[in-house]
């Protein structure tokens, strides 16, 4: 028997076989090269511009646009790569509503900002499509470097040290590197495989060796590390996921919204994915929002996001939010859940309504029930698995400066560092900042 949106329960197959391509083509297709000449031409090429400013990578938006509206746009896409190698993936997924597009002169005076993201997207795919790799590498230095995690902090820091003469050894734990680009991120974003393909792309630089399914405190040691290379850099992400701590929780289908993320992502045929048909999911985060978008695509008939705070609390973009509605989300606020209900299953999520009061969240005394044959957790992640001897802030690892930790020779960066904001953007910039201090480091030891 065929599935449906009615069908009960978590199946695969909900809708007809060529909705799935159509639900998880790009969300936002990219510029041609008149509307890329188009949109350039917005620009006022800012002295001081804000948008470098809000970047946290500090790209020279300004004269990248103003290299596109002259016809290079090759020379603008290495404009944008000396600052962010991953300007591919950063184009796609960077809350630019709450960065450069938000910080644009344009958007104040008309509401309108410069269309900063996707001219970057424009730039970038134009070169790479080109088919070699804009750097090279400087003279070797005979140092070796280890760094843990394939995520954006830990390629953005590899590519620079590597630049820089390096050998270079990256380490991660799963069988693909890329992290949350390859891993996390809805797949409407980045269509037709491109987190890997920008992988490949940025270890053209040569200088570089991956080793798969190499965990840390597993099948390598800080210790061990720090004995072989000349210096470790830590971008190891967030791997330990939240729980609800709610009575329930351990029933079937209550899954972390990561996983079934995950999942997704690295599924060769959608309509074999299962999905509920009424999905609830928990959070107020980028994590959450992708994870009920993408089961809204799967057929979901319905899908609800319930978060305890008021809706401008949500961690999600304003963007990301009305993406979520538009799709066919639902949003609930001010709501906590009390109870997972179910007989061995997830059948109904029992909710309390709260409010903001002086010592935070309070109980109102209202309650309500929403059906759920999926229950998808999407309340943060946490760090797992770092080694005792480095001091940490906030169950982060604690840094100082471009990265440096607690030990000597250790540096970190990204999701598991303390201070940063999470976000593909600033891990580059951590990863990037923290290869040039490590850099330096060593050339000051080899000359000193």
């Amino acid at each position: 028997m065929t599935n449906s949106q009615l069908t009960p329960g978590v199946v695969p197959g909900r809708l007809p076989a060529d909705s799935y391509a159509a639900n998880f083509s790009d969300v936002a297709p990219p510029l041609d090269r008149h509307e890329a000449q188009v949109a350039a031409d917005r620009c006022y090429y800012c002295h001081d511009a804000p948008c470098v400013t809000a970047c946290p990578t500090s790209i020279d938006i300004p004269l990248f646009i103003r290299q596109i509206s002259t016809g290079t746009p090759d020379a603008a896409a290495r404009t944008i790569f000396h600052q962010n190698i991953l300007g591919g993936i950063c184009a796609r997924v960077c809350p630019t509503e709450n960065l450069c597009e938000g910080s644009c002169v344009r958007m104040e005076a008309e509401g309108k900002p410069v269309e900063i993201g996707a001219l970057q997207r424009y730039a970038t795919d134009h070169l790479m499509a080109q088919g070699y790799h804009p750097f090279r590498r400087g003279p070797p230095t005979g140092k070796r470097i280890a760094v843990v995690g394939a995520g954006p902090a830990g390629l953005s820091a590899a590519h620079r040290l590597a630049a820089k003469g390096h050998e270079v050894t990256l380490f991660d734990a799963r069988p693909k590197p890329g992290g949350l680009n390859e891993y996390g991120i809805a797949s409407y974003k980045a269509v037709d495989g491109f987190a890997a393909r920008e992988v490949d792309w940025l270890l053209g630089i040569g200088g570089i060796r991956l080793a798969s399914g190499k965990a840390l405190g597993r099948d390598i040691t800080l210790e061990g590390l720090s004995a072989d290379f000349d210096a470790v850099f830590l971008g190891l992400g967030l791997q330990g996921v939240s729980a609800l701590g709610t009575e329930g929780e351990d029933r079937t289908h209550v899954t972390h919204a990561v996983d079934f993320i995950r999942e997704l992502r690295q599924s060769g045929d959608l309509s074999a994915l299962p999905v509920g048909r009424d999905v609830v999911v928990i959070g107020g985060g980028m994590t959450a929002v992708d994870a009920a978008v993408q089961a809204k695509l799967l057929g979901a008939q319905n899908v609800t996001i319930v978060y305890r705070r008021g809706q401008n609390r949500m961690s999600a973009s304003q963007h990301e939010q009305d993406h979520a509605t538009h799709s066919g989300v639902r949003i609930i606020c001010n709501a906590a859940p009390l109870k997972v209900h179910g007989n061995g299953t997830v059948r109904e999520v029992e909710f309390m309504l709260t409010r903001e009061g002086p010592n935070g969240l309070e109980d109102t005394g209202e309650r309500f029930r929403l059906p759920a044959d999926q229950l998808l957790r999407a309340i943060g992640q946490k760090l797992d698995g770092v080694p005792s001897d480095l001091a940490m802030s906030g169950g982060k690892i604690a840094i100082h400066g471009p990265g440096r930790t607690s030990i000597p020779g250790i540096w970190a960066g990204g999701d598991c560092a303390a201070g940063g904001d999470d976000l593909t953007v600033t891990a580059v910039a951590e990863g990037r900042d923290a290869a040039e201090d490590i850099h330096a480091q060593l050339m000051e030891a080899a000359h000193g």
